[in-house]
């Protein structure tokens, strides 16, 4: 059981239903809300803002290729031992 209150997929209405969709398309997602999506579900206005910052400001090439984020960020969760 989460110790972060959260709303399933079930239960998910509106725009946290659409936010939720476009979590499971993603192809890090494997058809499914990751859980750190769902942390933010009781506040879709930010779990809206940092998807849409993530997108813009992290997975964008700039000094780094969107490759290399994915890489520096596989890296680093398996230094921590996070499935994230």
């Amino acid at each position: 059981m989460p110790r972060i209150a959260w709303i399933e997929d079930a239960d998910a209405t509106g725009r946290l239903a659409e936010l939720y969709n476009i979590a499971r398309s993603r192809a890090h997602s494997r058809g499914r809300v990751p859980d750190v999506v769902r942390t933010l579900s009781l506040r879709p206005d930010f779990l809206e803002a940092i998807m849409n910052a993530v997108n813009r400001l992290h997975f964008t090439d700039g000094a780094l290729t969107r490759a290399q984020h994915e890489m520096i960020a596989t890296y680093v969760a398996a230094l921590n031992r996070c499935h994230f």
